[in-house]
């Protein structure tokens, strides 16, 4: 089963700010120039440009700040990278000398975004 989360990247250094985004009820840790990979957004393509307004936690540089739920002006911008489908979940359902085999898939759909910048 895939992880939805950081998508490795060997580029990327590890700078010192960092925030937890809040996208729609999953929350991500995220670094300037990390790669995430977030449930499928609709109406978006690769190049587009993401705001995640709904920031917990700024961390790194000097004292951190933690949002009462979220950081008032905070916001992280992302570039959408590509949009892509997780493996097959293949479901099947079987009753025993009932001659009832019911077998299934699904394919979650993600997008990739690279975050560019913390901001608040």
């Amino acid at each position: 089963m895939p992880t939805v989360g950081i998508v490795p990247s060997p580029s990327n250094p590890t700078p010192t700010m960092y925030a937890v985004v809040d996208d729609r009820n999953q929350q991500y840790r995220v670094q300037p120039g990390d790669r995430i990979q977030i449930h499928l957004r609709t109406g978006v393509s690769e190049g587009d440009s993401l705001t995640f307004d709904k920031v917990c936690l700024i961390g790194g540089e000097g004292a951190g700040r933690i949002g009462t739920p979220h950081v008032a002006g905070a916001s992280v911008t992302a570039k959408v990278v590509r949009q892509l489908k997780g493996p097959k979940v293949v479901i099947g359902k079987f009753r025993k000398r009932k001659n009832s085999r019911r077998r299934t898939g699904f394919r979650a759909q993600y997008t990739v975004v690279q975050i560019e910048s913390i901001n608040g």
